[in-house]
Protein backbone atom coordinates (compact mmCIF):
# COMPACT_ATOMS: atom_id res chain seq x y z
CA UNK A 1 0.00 0.00 0.00
CA UNK A 2 1.29 3.14 -0.87
CA UNK A 3 2.19 5.51 1.52
CA UNK A 4 0.39 8.64 1.41
CA UNK A 5 2.19 11.68 -0.54
CA UNK A 6 2.97 14.52 1.93
CA UNK A 7 3.03 17.93 -0.10
CA UNK A 8 6.27 19.71 1.38
CA UNK A 9 5.11 23.48 2.24
CA UNK A 10 8.46 25.99 3.25
CA UNK A 11 7.29 27.43 6.39
CA UNK A 12 6.51 31.37 5.55
CA UNK A 13 9.22 33.70 7.53
CA UNK A 14 7.68 35.57 10.10
CA UNK A 15 6.97 39.36 10.12
CA UNK A 16 9.38 39.48 13.05
CA UNK A 17 12.31 37.96 11.67
CA UNK A 18 11.86 39.90 8.48
CA UNK A 19 11.79 42.78 11.06
CA UNK A 20 15.19 41.09 12.51
CA UNK A 21 16.86 41.38 9.22
CA UNK A 22 16.08 44.15 8.00
CA UNK A 23 17.32 45.98 11.16
CA UNK A 24 20.20 43.98 11.15
CA UNK A 25 21.53 45.09 8.23
CA UNK A 26 20.43 48.38 8.38
CA UNK A 27 22.01 48.44 12.53
CA UNK A 28 25.66 46.92 10.74
CA UNK A 29 25.12 49.84 7.64
CA UNK A 30 25.57 52.36 10.71
CA UNK A 31 27.72 51.23 12.79
CA UNK A 32 30.38 51.02 9.57
CA UNK A 33 29.30 54.49 8.48
CA UNK A 34 29.89 55.98 12.77
CA UNK A 35 33.24 54.18 12.60
CA UNK A 36 34.08 55.05 9.15
CA UNK A 37 33.69 59.36 9.67
CA UNK A 38 35.28 59.29 13.33
CA UNK A 39 38.39 57.09 11.80
CA UNK A 40 38.06 59.99 8.84
CA UNK A 41 37.34 62.42 10.86
CA UNK A 42 39.99 62.00 14.00
CA UNK A 43 42.96 60.90 11.79
CA UNK A 44 46.23 63.20 12.09
CA UNK A 45 46.07 64.99 8.72
CA UNK A 46 49.90 65.36 7.08
CA UNK A 47 51.94 68.15 8.05
CA UNK A 48 51.42 70.81 4.94
CA UNK A 49 53.44 73.98 6.27
CA UNK A 50 54.34 77.08 3.96
CA UNK A 51 57.46 79.74 5.92
CA UNK A 52 58.32 83.28 4.97
CA UNK A 53 61.18 85.31 5.68
CA UNK A 54 61.34 89.13 6.68
CA UNK A 55 64.73 90.74 7.45
CA UNK A 56 64.57 93.96 9.75
CA UNK A 57 66.97 96.09 8.69
CA UNK A 58 67.24 98.14 11.71
CA UNK A 59 70.17 101.23 12.18
CA UNK A 60 72.55 99.41 14.49
CA UNK A 61 71.61 95.94 12.80
CA UNK A 62 69.99 93.85 10.60
CA UNK A 63 67.71 90.64 12.08
CA UNK A 64 66.52 87.38 9.65
CA UNK A 65 63.15 86.19 11.12
CA UNK A 66 61.46 82.89 9.73
CA UNK A 67 57.87 82.28 10.60
CA UNK A 68 55.51 79.29 10.02
CA UNK A 69 51.93 78.41 9.20
CA UNK A 70 49.61 75.90 8.40
CA UNK A 71 48.66 75.85 4.66
CA UNK A 72 45.06 74.80 5.31
CA UNK A 73 44.82 78.10 7.85
CA UNK A 74 46.21 80.47 5.35
CA UNK A 75 43.64 82.90 6.47
CA UNK A 76 43.25 82.26 9.89
CA UNK A 77 44.62 84.27 12.69
CA UNK A 78 46.88 83.35 15.58
CA UNK A 79 48.57 80.37 13.81
CA UNK A 80 51.41 82.12 12.05
CA UNK A 81 54.58 81.46 14.41
CA UNK A 82 57.85 82.57 14.49
CA UNK A 83 60.23 79.49 14.10
CA UNK A 84 63.93 81.32 14.21
CA UNK A 85 65.75 84.36 14.25
CA UNK A 86 69.19 85.36 13.15
CA UNK A 87 71.35 88.61 14.23
CA UNK A 88 73.34 89.78 11.21
CA UNK A 89 76.90 90.21 12.77
CA UNK A 90 77.78 93.77 12.13
CA UNK A 91 76.43 97.26 11.82
CA UNK A 92 72.74 98.22 9.94
CA UNK A 93 72.96 98.19 5.89
CA UNK A 94 73.05 101.91 6.34
CA UNK A 95 76.60 101.67 8.21
CA UNK A 96 77.88 100.13 4.43
CA UNK A 97 77.56 103.62 2.98
CA UNK A 98 81.57 103.60 2.06
CA UNK A 99 81.26 99.67 1.29
CA UNK A 100 78.10 98.89 -0.30
CA UNK A 101 79.50 95.49 -2.05
CA UNK A 102 79.40 94.16 2.13
CA UNK A 103 76.11 95.19 2.61
CA UNK A 104 74.49 92.64 1.15
CA UNK A 105 77.66 89.76 1.94
CA UNK A 106 76.94 90.69 5.50
CA UNK A 107 73.61 88.25 5.19
CA UNK A 108 74.68 85.37 4.11
CA UNK A 109 75.32 83.81 7.34
CA UNK A 110 71.86 84.70 7.87
CA UNK A 111 70.40 83.26 4.98
CA UNK A 112 72.39 80.14 5.05
CA UNK A 113 70.77 79.02 8.82
CA UNK A 114 67.14 79.80 7.14
CA UNK A 115 68.14 77.14 4.39
CA UNK A 116 68.86 74.94 7.30
CA UNK A 117 65.53 75.47 8.54
CA UNK A 118 62.90 75.40 6.05
CA UNK A 119 62.89 71.88 3.96
CA UNK A 120 64.93 72.25 0.43
CA UNK A 121 61.97 71.08 -1.61
CA UNK A 122 60.27 74.24 -0.27
CA UNK A 123 63.28 76.87 -0.71
CA UNK A 124 61.87 77.95 -3.78
CA UNK A 125 58.27 79.01 -2.54
CA UNK A 126 59.53 80.80 0.21
CA UNK A 127 58.75 84.38 -0.36
CA UNK A 128 61.90 86.37 1.66
CA UNK A 129 61.18 90.29 2.05
CA UNK A 130 63.58 92.86 3.24
CA UNK A 131 62.51 95.98 4.77
CA UNK A 132 64.87 99.09 5.86
CA UNK A 133 64.18 101.14 8.70
CA UNK A 134 64.86 104.60 10.35
CA UNK A 135 68.52 104.62 9.55
CA UNK A 136 68.23 103.81 5.57
CA UNK A 137 65.90 106.93 5.74
CA UNK A 138 68.22 108.88 6.96
CA UNK A 139 71.27 107.61 4.09
CA UNK A 140 68.71 108.31 1.65
CA UNK A 141 68.23 112.18 2.60
CA UNK A 142 72.11 112.29 3.50
CA UNK A 143 73.24 110.52 0.28
CA UNK A 144 70.90 109.01 -1.76
CA UNK A 145 73.18 107.69 -4.12
CA UNK A 146 75.01 105.70 -1.53
CA UNK A 147 71.28 104.35 -0.64
CA UNK A 148 70.30 103.04 -3.83
CA UNK A 149 74.02 101.36 -3.75
CA UNK A 150 73.15 99.32 -1.10
CA UNK A 151 69.77 98.21 -1.79
CA UNK A 152 70.69 97.01 -4.80
CA UNK A 153 73.71 95.06 -3.06
CA UNK A 154 71.22 93.87 -0.97
CA UNK A 155 68.85 92.83 -3.77
CA UNK A 156 71.71 90.84 -5.52
CA UNK A 157 72.15 88.89 -2.41
CA UNK A 158 68.81 87.81 -1.91
CA UNK A 159 68.40 86.88 -5.04
CA UNK A 160 70.68 84.59 -4.98
CA UNK A 161 69.42 83.32 -2.16
CA UNK A 162 67.86 79.40 -3.20
CA UNK A 163 64.34 81.58 -1.87
CA UNK A 164 61.27 83.63 -3.51
CA UNK A 165 62.78 87.08 -3.71
CA UNK A 166 60.24 89.26 -3.17
CA UNK A 167 61.81 92.92 -2.53
CA UNK A 168 63.96 94.54 -0.64
CA UNK A 169 63.17 98.47 0.10
CA UNK A 170 62.88 101.18 3.02
CA UNK A 171 60.09 101.52 4.57
CA UNK A 172 57.97 104.83 5.70
CA UNK A 173 57.97 105.86 9.25
CA UNK A 174 54.11 105.26 9.17
CA UNK A 175 54.14 102.18 7.61
CA UNK A 176 56.65 100.66 10.26
CA UNK A 177 54.15 102.10 12.84
CA UNK A 178 51.20 100.61 11.15
CA UNK A 179 52.97 96.99 10.76
CA UNK A 180 54.13 96.55 14.59
CA UNK A 181 50.02 97.57 15.33
CA UNK A 182 48.85 94.83 13.13
CA UNK A 183 52.09 92.57 14.73
CA UNK A 184 50.59 93.74 18.48
CA UNK A 185 47.18 93.01 17.80
CA UNK A 186 47.41 90.09 15.52
CA UNK A 187 49.34 88.10 18.08
CA UNK A 188 46.73 88.98 20.87
CA UNK A 189 44.01 88.04 18.73
CA UNK A 190 42.29 91.06 19.06
CA UNK A 191 41.47 91.22 15.65
CA UNK A 192 39.78 87.84 16.14
CA UNK A 193 40.04 85.43 18.67
CA UNK A 194 42.75 82.53 18.57
CA UNK A 195 44.75 80.59 19.71
CA UNK A 196 46.70 83.39 21.49
CA UNK A 197 43.96 84.56 23.64
CA UNK A 198 45.45 83.00 26.77
CA UNK A 199 48.16 85.59 26.57
CA UNK A 200 45.52 88.22 26.54
CA UNK A 201 45.37 88.35 30.81
CA UNK A 202 48.00 90.91 30.66
CA UNK A 203 45.69 93.52 29.14
CA UNK A 204 42.82 95.18 30.82
CA UNK A 205 40.48 94.82 27.90
CA UNK A 206 39.34 91.68 25.53
CA UNK A 207 37.77 93.60 23.45
CA UNK A 208 39.92 96.69 22.65
CA UNK A 209 43.04 96.81 20.46
CA UNK A 210 45.89 97.37 22.01
CA UNK A 211 48.45 100.54 21.01
CA UNK A 212 51.66 100.24 19.91
CA UNK A 213 54.84 101.91 20.92
CA UNK A 214 58.21 101.35 19.01
CA UNK A 215 61.47 102.19 19.84
CA UNK A 216 64.73 101.94 17.61
CA UNK A 217 68.52 103.25 16.74
CA UNK A 218 66.95 106.29 14.94
CA UNK A 219 62.90 106.82 14.75
CA UNK A 220 60.38 105.50 17.25
CA UNK A 221 56.51 105.42 16.69
CA UNK A 222 53.03 105.61 18.17
CA UNK A 223 50.43 103.69 17.18
CA UNK A 224 46.66 103.72 18.33
CA UNK A 225 42.90 103.23 17.66
CA UNK A 226 41.59 107.24 19.58
CA UNK A 227 38.83 107.04 21.19
CA UNK A 228 36.75 109.64 18.89
CA UNK A 229 37.36 110.34 15.39
CA UNK A 230 39.56 113.05 15.28
CA UNK A 231 38.96 115.26 12.16
CA UNK A 232 42.63 116.93 13.04
CA UNK A 233 45.96 116.32 10.95
CA UNK A 234 44.57 113.73 8.76
CA UNK A 235 47.78 113.13 7.43
CA UNK A 236 48.51 110.98 11.15
CA UNK A 237 45.57 108.19 10.21
CA UNK A 238 45.01 105.22 8.48
CA UNK A 239 42.17 103.21 7.46
CA UNK A 240 42.47 99.33 7.50
CA UNK A 241 39.26 96.90 6.98
CA UNK A 242 40.63 93.48 9.06
CA UNK A 243 38.29 90.20 9.69
CA UNK A 244 35.14 92.37 8.54
CA UNK A 245 35.52 95.23 10.90
CA UNK A 246 37.14 98.72 10.36
CA UNK A 247 40.15 99.78 12.16
CA UNK A 248 40.38 104.14 12.07
CA UNK A 249 44.24 104.51 13.50
CA UNK A 250 46.17 107.36 14.51
CA UNK A 251 50.10 106.52 13.93
CA UNK A 252 53.17 108.91 13.74
CA UNK A 253 57.02 108.47 13.60
CA UNK A 254 59.43 110.63 14.64
CA UNK A 255 62.85 110.27 12.51
CA UNK A 256 66.26 111.21 14.84
CA UNK A 257 64.19 110.39 18.19
CA UNK A 258 65.44 106.76 18.09
CA UNK A 259 67.60 106.10 21.11
CA UNK A 260 70.87 106.49 19.41
CA UNK A 261 70.16 109.09 17.29
CA UNK A 262 68.87 111.02 20.52
CA UNK A 263 71.83 110.67 22.26
CA UNK A 264 73.60 112.63 19.42
CA UNK A 265 71.38 115.18 19.14
CA UNK A 266 71.83 115.79 22.91
CA UNK A 267 75.27 116.24 22.94
CA UNK A 268 75.48 118.29 19.71
CA UNK A 269 72.95 121.01 21.57
CA UNK A 270 75.71 120.53 24.73
CA UNK A 271 78.46 121.24 22.31
CA UNK A 272 76.81 124.56 21.43
CA UNK A 273 76.81 125.88 24.82
CA UNK A 274 80.50 125.11 25.89
CA UNK A 275 83.87 126.27 24.63
CA UNK A 276 85.63 123.71 25.73
CA UNK A 277 86.40 120.33 24.09
CA UNK A 278 85.32 118.90 27.21
CA UNK A 279 81.89 118.17 28.77
CA UNK A 280 80.51 116.88 31.62
CA UNK A 281 77.58 114.66 30.76
CA UNK A 282 75.02 113.59 33.37
CA UNK A 283 73.72 110.77 31.28
CA UNK A 284 77.01 108.73 31.58
CA UNK A 285 78.08 106.97 34.97
CA UNK A 286 80.55 108.89 37.26
CA UNK A 287 84.10 107.71 36.46
CA UNK A 288 83.13 107.02 32.38
CA UNK A 289 85.04 108.81 29.37
CA UNK A 290 84.35 108.92 25.58
CA UNK A 291 86.42 110.64 23.02
CA UNK A 292 83.81 111.56 19.52
CA UNK A 293 85.05 112.81 16.66
CA UNK A 294 83.35 116.17 15.63
CA UNK A 295 82.82 115.17 12.07
CA UNK A 296 81.32 111.76 13.22
CA UNK A 297 78.97 113.87 15.58
CA UNK A 298 77.41 116.29 12.65
CA UNK A 299 77.42 114.08 9.80
CA UNK A 300 73.69 112.81 9.44
CA UNK A 301 70.37 115.08 8.98
CA UNK A 302 69.72 114.60 12.55
CA UNK A 303 72.42 116.91 13.88
CA UNK A 304 73.52 118.62 10.82
CA UNK A 305 71.19 121.59 11.72
CA UNK A 306 73.34 122.13 14.63
CA UNK A 307 76.61 122.31 13.18
CA UNK A 308 79.75 125.25 13.37
CA UNK A 309 82.83 125.38 13.17
CA UNK A 310 84.63 124.57 16.41
CA UNK A 311 88.26 125.09 17.81
CA UNK A 312 88.60 121.20 18.22
CA UNK A 313 87.98 118.12 16.16
CA UNK A 314 87.61 115.82 18.88
CA UNK A 315 84.95 116.01 21.98
CA UNK A 316 85.79 114.51 25.49
CA UNK A 317 82.94 113.52 27.19
CA UNK A 318 83.67 112.78 31.40
CA UNK A 319 80.43 111.14 33.25
CA UNK A 320 79.00 112.77 35.93
CA UNK A 321 75.91 110.19 37.07
CA UNK A 322 73.07 112.52 37.81
CA UNK A 323 69.79 111.32 36.87
CA UNK A 324 67.99 114.50 37.45
CA UNK A 325 70.45 116.62 35.56
CA UNK A 326 70.13 114.13 32.87
CA UNK A 327 66.37 114.23 32.52
CA UNK A 328 66.89 117.91 32.27
CA UNK A 329 69.18 117.69 29.27
CA UNK A 330 66.91 115.29 27.60
CA UNK A 331 64.07 117.74 27.94
CA UNK A 332 64.97 120.30 25.62
CA UNK A 333 65.04 117.29 22.69
CA UNK A 334 60.83 117.82 22.81
CA UNK A 335 59.93 121.34 21.57
CA UNK A 336 56.49 122.06 23.73
CA UNK A 337 56.56 125.56 23.26
CA UNK A 338 53.47 125.58 20.20
CA UNK A 339 51.13 123.24 18.88
CA UNK A 340 48.82 124.18 16.03
CA UNK A 341 46.00 121.54 16.93
CA UNK A 342 43.84 120.73 20.53
CA UNK A 343 46.93 118.92 21.69
CA UNK A 344 50.19 118.02 20.26
CA UNK A 345 53.03 115.60 21.55
CA UNK A 346 56.17 117.88 20.76
CA UNK A 347 57.76 119.07 17.96
CA UNK A 348 54.13 120.56 16.79
CA UNK A 349 52.17 117.06 16.35
CA UNK A 350 48.88 116.02 16.75
CA UNK A 351 48.77 113.65 19.33
CA UNK A 352 44.95 112.30 20.13
CA UNK A 353 44.07 111.81 24.08
CA UNK A 354 45.75 108.88 24.70
CA UNK A 355 43.58 105.77 24.55
CA UNK A 356 43.60 101.72 25.84
CA UNK A 357 46.48 99.32 27.03
CA UNK A 358 49.83 99.80 24.70
CA UNK A 359 52.87 97.80 24.03
CA UNK A 360 56.03 98.59 24.10
CA UNK A 361 58.52 96.55 22.24
CA UNK A 362 62.17 96.88 20.73
CA UNK A 363 63.99 98.97 22.37
CA UNK A 364 61.81 100.04 25.13
CA UNK A 365 61.62 96.39 26.20
CA UNK A 366 65.41 95.79 25.99
CA UNK A 367 66.27 98.88 28.02
CA UNK A 368 63.42 97.93 30.65
CA UNK A 369 64.18 94.41 30.67
CA UNK A 370 67.71 95.48 31.38
CA UNK A 371 67.29 97.02 34.02
CA UNK A 372 64.80 94.34 35.82
CA UNK A 373 61.82 96.58 35.03
CA UNK A 374 59.27 93.63 33.71
CA UNK A 375 59.34 90.79 35.67
CA UNK A 376 56.24 92.69 37.74
CA UNK A 377 55.02 93.89 34.70
CA UNK A 378 53.83 96.89 34.56
CA UNK A 379 55.59 98.82 37.17
CA UNK A 380 54.12 102.28 38.71
CA UNK A 381 56.00 104.99 37.29
CA UNK A 382 57.27 106.25 40.55
CA UNK A 383 59.74 102.74 40.87
CA UNK A 384 60.89 102.74 37.10
CA UNK A 385 62.53 106.26 37.60
CA UNK A 386 64.14 105.18 41.40
CA UNK A 387 65.44 102.20 39.47
CA UNK A 388 66.68 104.54 36.41
CA UNK A 389 67.89 106.88 39.10
CA UNK A 390 69.98 104.28 41.02
CA UNK A 391 71.60 102.74 37.96
CA UNK A 392 72.52 105.90 36.90
CA UNK A 393 74.33 106.88 40.13
CA UNK A 394 76.53 103.77 40.08
CA UNK A 395 79.89 104.10 39.44
CA UNK A 396 81.89 102.83 35.71
CA UNK A 397 84.09 100.81 37.72
CA UNK A 398 81.46 98.56 39.01
CA UNK A 399 78.83 98.73 36.39
CA UNK A 400 81.64 97.51 34.27
CA UNK A 401 82.31 95.01 36.64
CA UNK A 402 78.53 93.74 37.71
CA UNK A 403 78.11 93.31 33.44
CA UNK A 404 81.27 92.56 32.04
CA UNK A 405 79.33 90.07 29.24
CA UNK A 406 78.22 93.57 27.65
CA UNK A 407 80.08 95.26 24.93
CA UNK A 408 81.14 98.51 26.69
CA UNK A 409 79.26 100.90 24.19
CA UNK A 410 75.80 99.68 24.77
CA UNK A 411 76.75 99.31 28.70
CA UNK A 412 77.62 102.84 29.05
CA UNK A 413 74.17 103.82 27.08
CA UNK A 414 71.62 102.53 29.26
CA UNK A 415 71.38 105.60 31.83
CA UNK A 416 70.86 107.75 28.92
CA UNK A 417 68.46 105.23 27.60
CA UNK A 418 66.22 104.84 30.55
CA UNK A 419 66.45 108.42 31.21
CA UNK A 420 65.72 108.98 27.46
CA UNK A 421 62.60 106.11 27.49
CA UNK A 422 61.37 107.82 30.63
CA UNK A 423 61.11 111.43 28.96
CA UNK A 424 59.63 109.84 25.29
CA UNK A 425 56.92 108.64 27.41
CA UNK A 426 56.01 111.06 29.99
CA UNK A 427 56.88 114.43 28.34
CA UNK A 428 56.39 113.32 24.63
CA UNK A 429 53.78 111.31 24.58
CA UNK A 430 52.07 112.59 28.27
CA UNK A 431 51.67 109.71 29.94
CA UNK A 432 51.02 109.89 33.72
CA UNK A 433 51.35 108.03 36.97
CA UNK A 434 47.74 107.15 36.52
CA UNK A 435 47.86 105.83 32.91
CA UNK A 436 51.55 104.53 33.62
CA UNK A 437 50.42 101.12 34.28
CA UNK A 438 48.76 100.58 30.95
CA UNK A 439 51.80 100.14 28.91
CA UNK A 440 53.72 96.53 28.84
CA UNK A 441 56.79 96.04 27.72
CA UNK A 442 56.45 93.28 25.35
CA UNK A 443 59.80 91.26 24.34
CA UNK A 444 57.85 88.10 23.23
CA UNK A 445 53.93 87.59 22.44
CA UNK A 446 54.14 83.53 22.51
CA UNK A 447 56.71 82.19 20.10
CA UNK A 448 57.10 85.63 18.48
CA UNK A 449 58.92 88.70 18.36
CA UNK A 450 57.12 91.78 19.19
CA UNK A 451 57.93 94.15 16.37
CA UNK A 452 56.60 95.12 12.61
CA UNK A 453 57.91 92.06 10.78
CA UNK A 454 55.12 89.78 11.07
CA UNK A 455 52.65 92.85 9.98
CA UNK A 456 54.98 93.41 7.29
CA UNK A 457 54.97 89.98 6.19
CA UNK A 458 50.99 88.77 6.70
CA UNK A 459 49.96 92.41 4.64
CA UNK A 460 52.23 91.45 1.65
CA UNK A 461 51.01 87.78 2.05
CA UNK A 462 47.58 89.00 2.04
CA UNK A 463 47.32 86.68 4.93
CA UNK A 464 44.64 88.68 6.78
CA UNK A 465 41.42 89.50 4.81
CA UNK A 466 39.68 92.21 4.79
CA UNK A 467 36.46 90.08 5.28
CA UNK A 468 35.87 87.32 7.69
CA UNK A 469 37.19 83.92 6.28
CA UNK A 470 34.67 81.55 5.17
CA UNK A 471 33.83 79.05 8.03
CA UNK A 472 33.85 75.43 7.21
CA UNK A 473 30.62 73.82 6.33
CA UNK A 474 30.35 71.68 9.49
CA UNK A 475 31.95 72.79 12.98
CA UNK A 476 33.31 71.05 15.45
CA UNK A 477 30.31 71.26 17.79
CA UNK A 478 28.09 70.10 14.92
CA UNK A 479 30.10 67.16 14.43
CA UNK A 480 29.91 66.32 17.64
CA UNK A 481 26.20 66.38 17.56
CA UNK A 482 25.91 64.21 14.65
CA UNK A 483 27.96 61.37 16.11
CA UNK A 484 25.83 61.35 19.11
CA UNK A 485 22.31 61.32 17.20
CA UNK A 486 23.71 58.48 15.17
CA UNK A 487 24.71 56.51 18.35
CA UNK A 488 21.39 57.17 19.77
CA UNK A 489 19.53 55.63 16.87
CA UNK A 490 22.02 52.53 16.82
CA UNK A 491 21.37 51.86 20.38
CA UNK A 492 17.87 52.44 19.63
CA UNK A 493 17.85 49.94 16.85
CA UNK A 494 19.61 47.43 18.87
CA UNK A 495 17.23 47.30 22.00
CA UNK A 496 14.18 47.43 19.68
CA UNK A 497 15.92 44.51 17.91
CA UNK A 498 16.38 42.97 20.98
CA UNK A 499 13.28 43.45 22.24
CA UNK A 500 11.56 41.72 18.81
CA UNK A 501 13.55 38.77 19.58
CA UNK A 502 13.62 38.16 22.90
CA UNK A 503 10.10 38.82 23.33
CA UNK A 504 9.85 39.36 27.10
CA UNK A 505 6.70 37.94 29.01
CA UNK A 506 4.86 41.50 28.97
CA UNK A 507 4.70 41.65 24.81
CA UNK A 508 4.21 37.43 25.09
CA UNK A 509 0.96 38.31 26.84
CA UNK A 510 0.41 40.93 24.57
CA UNK A 511 0.39 38.69 21.48
CA UNK A 512 -1.23 35.63 22.98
Amino acid sequence: MDEPKVTGTKPKMSWTRKILLVLGFLSTLAAIALITVAVTQNQPLPKNTKYGIVLDAGSSHTNLYVYEWPAEKENDTGVVQQVEVCKVEGPGISGYSHDTENAGHSLQQCLRQAQGVIPSKQHQETPVYLGATAGMRLLSLENKNAADKVLSSVEKTLRSAPFNFQGARIISGQEEGAYGWITINYLLGNFKQSGWTKLLHSLKSVSETSGALDLGGASTQITFVPDKSPSESPENLLYFRLYGKDYRVYTHSFLCYGKDQALQQKLARDLQSTESSSILDPCFHQGYQRTINISDLFKNPCTSVEKKQFPFSQLYVVGEGNYEKCRRSIQNLFNKTSCPYSSCSFNGIYLPPLQGDFGAFSAFYFVMNFLNLTNENPFALDKVASAVEKFCARPWHEVKQAYHQIKEKYLSEYCFSGAYILSLLENGYEFTKENWQRIHFLGKIGSSDAGWTLGYMLNLTNMIPAEEPAAPPLSHGSYVGLMVLCSLVLVSVLVLAWLLFHKPKCLQKGIV
